[in-house]
């Protein structure tokens, strides 16, 4: 054990004590740190622009959340199916997963372009809309390129994930209950989602602490923009720390931001818990 005990020592553990240290300090890029107690927790709290990215954040985890579950769930029961090249379905559903988010969020940088990209002009062909539009020009449609792109790019791990666990389920369950009479939806609610809770608990801390962490797709597509509409959690934080040079502060911030992250993943597992083995 003492590989991994000493790897995550090094990467995790003194990392979040350094962060707690410097949250209690005025701590510059240049200069000597100044130990000033709880003082930056205390300035966290008429920070609006920081509870309002924490709104955002919130919303977006939400949204995106449910969208990738919205895709990724039906895909699984797709590819557990018997069925002619089921390989090449897990395969391509699977395929974006590998790519890097900075690199898919530049891609789609690219298609939702107005002048060079795909989706704009195809809007216009279509007699969507009159003229091309700038689609991450307004709130609106922004945000919801951004959470079109990453169900694009993560609802196949989700997937994975899932049929995961409906591969473990007794195929003599189901057969069971076909022959008793069960519906597919009663299959569902009462064979199904049951002997999956473990499974949804994993899928749904690991999506929601994925997106309450987001800030790639942000960063590229929309640089916070329009107008600071999308600025997450972790883009305030980065631009706190690495912009206005407020590294004490912004480590403030992150100890909250893990707290809440923390307190999220905990009533997640605690509702999804298995009762049986509780």
């Amino acid at each position: 054990m003492s590989p991994a005990v000493l790897i995550v020592g090094i990467f995790f553990l003194y990392p979040l004590v350094m962060t707690g240290w410097m949250s209690l300090h005025d701590w510059p890029l240049l200069g000597v740190p100044e130990f000033i107690g709880l003082e930056n927790y205390a300035t966290m709290v008429d920070d609006q622009k920081f509870w309002s990215a924490m709104g955002f954040t919130l919303i977006y985890t939400v949204v995106v959340t449910m969208a990738i579950f919205a895709v990724a769930f039906p895909l699984a029961l797709f590819v557990d199916q018997p069925r002619r090249l089921i390989g090449v379905y897990r395969t391509a559903f699977f395929l974006p997963v590998v790519v890097g988010l900075g690199s898919a969020s530049l891609l789609w940088v690219w298609l939702l372009n107005v002048d060079t990209g795909l989706f704009s002009p195809a809007l216009k062909m279509l007699g969507l809309v009159e003229r091309p539009k700038a689609l991450l020009g307004q709130f609106d449609t922004a945000f919801i390129s951004i959470v079109v792109m990453v169900v694009w790019k993560i609802a196949g791990f989700t997937m994975v994930i899932l049929l995961t666990g409906l591969q473990s389920i007794p195929h003599e369950l189901k057969e069971a209950a076909r022959i008793d009479g069960a519906g597919p939806f009663r299959i569902f609610f009462k064979i199904t989602f049951p002997l999956m809770r473990r499974t949804f608990a994993l899928a749904l801390v690991l999506s929601v602490a994925g997106s309450i962490l987001a800030f790639d797709q942000f960063y590229i597509m929309t640089s916070g923009g329009p107008r600071n509409s999308t600025i997450t959690a972790v883009y305030w934080i980065f631009n706190t720390s690495f912009v206005q040079f407020k590294l004490g502060y912004g480590a403030a911030l992150s100890i909250v931001l893990l707290a809440v992250l923390v307190l999220l993943s905990v009533l997640q597992l605690i509702v999804l818990r298995d009762k049986e083995a509780a």
